[in-house]
């Protein structure tokens, strides 16, 4: 008890000036950190060399102090950092990773302040990446260096893993795929891994698959005033899209289980996106593109809904006479011609969503630690898509997940967070960190 007393009071409270000013020098580099290839490769060790300058000090590479530093580079100027803070029992371990040192894309001019310069508006912090996810990795970056000044003494070694290319991953074996597959995060898996990278400060416990879909779909070009010459491709679009939705819907229905991690909607299939190759008002044209994508809830398979949105294509197209027309010239066979419309489905490169294990040792610290720091606990899920996780979860890693931004900010315009929630946020690492040495 004594021990874990201690250990509370040196970790103690977020010093807020010392993690503004880091905060600041990193919102300072996050014009250079956009990822956006190939027009905008982001060169995190900017972000790497400002985390170093504040750890370095405390370090075993200066002599200074206790904590390991590996910076880990597998392309130029693109590098991740992991530092580990030695515990005293060797099997004994936790970790925060998932902090990523590349944002998004900003555009200045549709600001209202500069996106790439920390501004300081009451308990606003504003700027690009504060909420995601440079304010983490200045909130984490803090909490390993109160560990390294204060040297607390603790069964269980404490892992920060800072990431290069978590935004985009058109440039593969970058960031935390390339370390897991280079086996430096091994040691990892014997403990609960938190993944800081979500937001509004409660465990986000399960997250969607993504299933990104082309339908293209080949009719007949004519003039729009003899449209029984014509097989309408939007026309045949649309009905194929709603048979498409009907059946997906049948067969992937909301699962009893969504209720139980909260998620906000069932797995879903809908257009989002529509193009042709142009033409006149008056000619209805030869093709068109529907594409958009399924969110599937992670009770589902990917690769069975994959099957079935094949199988659903190839019956339409056998049986196209029988989908419903629009109006009493609309067809899609053309029998004198020997023509018939048709449908191609293509997929483009898809990834399973997450179910965090609720009977986790580290969720149930995790919930413990928010309801203390937060004042209420209420764990939710969300379809938007962190395939990162999932890859670590089927590596065998005990994946909980939790962040300190704004939902609402996130990827936005005008983007901030709250120097508050990130106190708030260190209270959580801080009590998890103590609640694992019981």
């Amino acid at each position: 008890m004594a021990a874990s007393s201690a250990a509370k009071q040196a970790l103690g409270a977020l010093d807020k000036e010392s993690f503004v000013t880091l905060l600041g020098k990193l919102i300072g580099e996050s014009k250079f950190v956009q990822n956006n290839p190939p027009e905008l490769i982001p060169e995190e060790d900017r972000i790497v060399r400002h985390v170093l300058d504040t750890l370095l000090p405390y370090s075993t590479s200066t002599g200074g102090g206790p904590l390991v530093i590996n910076h880990v580079t597998y392309k130029p100027n693109r590098g991740n950092l992991i530092v580990e803070y030695p515990g005293t029992e060797p099997n004994k371990i936790l970790s925060f990773v998932g902090m990523h040192m590349d944002v998004v894309t900003a555009n200045p001019s549709d600001w209202d302040f500069d996106p790439f310069s920390l501004s300081i508006d009451g308990d606003k912090l504003r700027g690009r990446g504060t909420t995601d996810c440079l304010g983490h990795v200045a909130l984490v970056a803090e909490l390993m260096k109160k560990l390294g000044e204060t040297k607390p003494q603790l069964k269980s070694s404490v892992v920060a893993v800072f990431i290069a290319s978590e935004e985009n991953s058109s440039i593969p074996g970058v960031g935390v795929d390339a370390l897991v597959k280079d086996g430096l995060l091994d040691k990892l898996k014997q403990g609960p891994l938190f993944w800081i990278d979500t937001a509004d400060k409660q465990p986000c416990i399960g997250t969607g698959g993504m299933i990104p879909w082309k339908l293209h779909v080949t009719g007949k070009l004519f003039h729009s005033g003899l449209p029984h010459k014509a097989i309408n491709p939007f026309e045949l679009a649309m009905e194929a899209v709603k048979e498409i939705q009907l059946r997906f819907y049948k067969d992937f229905p909301p699962h009893p289980k969504e209720q139980v991690y909260g998620f906000a909607t069932p797995s879903t299939m809908k257009p989002t996106q529509w193009s042709y190759p142009g033409g006149g008002i008056n000619q209805i044209p030869a093709e068109c593109t529907v594409s958009g994508d399924v969110r599937l809830t992670p009770f589902y398979s990917v690769s069975d809904v994959l099957k079935k949105l094949q199988e659903y294509v190839e019956d339409i197209n056998e049986n196209i006479e029988k989908l419903d027309t629009r109006g009493p010239v609309s067809k899609y066979v053309l029998p004198d011609e020997n023509l018939r419309g048709r449908i191609t489905i293509s997929f483009d490169e898809a990834n399973s969503g997450v179910a965090c294990n609720l009977e986790s040792p580290g969720f149930h610290v995790l919930c413990k630690a928010t309801e203390e720091a937060v004042g209420h606990v209420k764990p939710y899920s969300i379809t938007g898509s962190l395939p990162l996780i999932r890859e670590l979860q089927d590596e065998g890693f005990d994946v909980q997940t939790a962040g300190y931004g704004l939902m609402a900010t996130y990827h936005a315009k005008n983007e901030y967070c709250l120097l508050t929630d990130m106190c708030q946020g260190y209270q959580v690492f801080a009590s998890i960190i103590l609640q694992l040495e019981d």
